[in-house]
């Protein structure tokens, strides 16, 4: 049986094959296999919003923010995810969301001295 870990690997070959809900569907099973792999969420969260379906993409980002609060990265992936859901919705509540996140991601990397 693959590792989530093995399915985020399928993800990536997919999603290069541009086969958008075919990689969801690998890191949908990867979380199904282990709700914590935060690497998945935020697969999740880029092709969702690609597939224009930016709730669940926000979702996923969310909980990828959640799982590694400490993580600049994710924060940082988290503006973009939001910037793309004002893109395609136009829902201005996103545009305060995506500055927050990156105001957070800014506010972590000066904390840690590092970041992704």
């Amino acid at each position: 049986m693959p590792t989530p870990l093995d399915l985020y690997k399928e993800h990536e070959e997919l999603k290069e094959q541009d086969k958008l809900e075919e990689a969801i569907g690998k890191l949908k099973e990867a979380i199904e296999a282990d709700s914590a792999f935060a690497m998945a969420h935020l697969g999740l969260a880029v092709l969702l919003g690609r597939v224009g379906r930016h709730d669940q993409a926000v979702e996923h980002g969310k909980t990828a923010c959640e799982l590694e609060p400490d993580d600049s990265f994710n924060f940082t992936a988290m503006s973009v995810t939001y910037q793309r859901a004002y893109a395609g919705t136009q829902e201005t509540q996103y545009v305060q969301l995506a500055e927050d996140a990156m105001a957070r991601a800014h506010q972590l990397q000066g904390q840690t001295g590092h970041g992704h």
